[in-house]
């Protein structure tokens, strides 16, 4: 069952058991979007990791095909024109920076997609968040922002540890590139169980526009090698 808090355990692991994660790929956070089924990867990162892993094409999420008008049939009156390609839809700028009120997240931000095992990448450089480029950009006119990074290293707390402990109401920043920065005000952090993850309201593309600002939480699961959850914050244009 989904549960909604602003805090978590506060125990933590022991080291070992946070470097034997960070070298695991077990670490998944459950999502679906479209026609595909995501994972968000681990949550605990390699210390001196500092280049994102490749990125993988979701050719599904992102490609669009011209239409092509079907042929009238003999006799038919309808005027018959050369078929040309569907105008691209305008992007919306990518999101490079993002910083939280009263936090130490001050974090730069690249693009990711999808690895070939369907995990949703999210940059090992634990002062690294990712944006999930085949889903809405922050900015856009509907949908929600997907941003994800870890929430810790082998020996220390990641800048995304803190956004459990976020308030309703604190200002969310993003920066992006050539254009006007963004604000989002904070509406709510939940605490979901990784079992439960619903992944249809966290990369969804229709309805109100969101941020949603992801990352590990909960208990340390030893048998799992895993938290036991994903700390979600929800923020809404300012």
């Amino acid at each position: 069952m989904n549960r909604t808090t602003t805090a978590e355990a506060t125990w933590r692991p022991p080291a070992s058991a946070l470097r034997a994660a960070a070298q695991s790929s077990s670490g998944r956070i459950a999502a679906a979007a479209l026609t595909i089924s995501l994972l968000l990867a681990g949550c605990t990162a390699r210390q001196d990791a500092a280049t994102p892993r490749p990125l993988a094409t979701d050719r599904s999420a992102t490609e669009e095909t011209a239409t092509v008008p079907a042929a009238p049939a003999p006799g038919s009156a309808i005027p018959v024109r050369p078929a040309t390609p569907l105008s691209p839809t305008p992007k919306n700028p990518a999101p490079r920076f993002l910083t939280v009120d009263g936090t130490a997240i001050n974090m730069s931000i690249v693009e990711v997609g999808v690895s070939p095992d369907g995990a949703m990448e999210i940059p090992e450089s634990f002062n690294e968040a990712g944006w999930y480029r085949f889903g809405p950009a922050p900015g856009a006119a509907a949908g929600a922002a997907v941003v994800a990074a870890h929430v810790d290293t082998t020996s220390d707390s990641a800048p995304f540890s803190q956004l459990k402990s976020l308030e309703p109401g604190t200002f969310v920043t993003v920066r992006r590139e050539g254009a006007a920065p963004l604000t989002f005000r904070v509406t709510g952090v939940e605490l979901m169980a990784k079992d439960a993850f619903d992944g249809a309201s966290i990369f969804r593309r229709d309805g109100p526009h969101q941020l949603k600002l992801v990352t590990c939480g909960g208990r340390w699961l030893d048998e799992q090698q895993d938290y036991g959850d994903n700390v979600i914050v929800t923020a809404v244009p300012a």
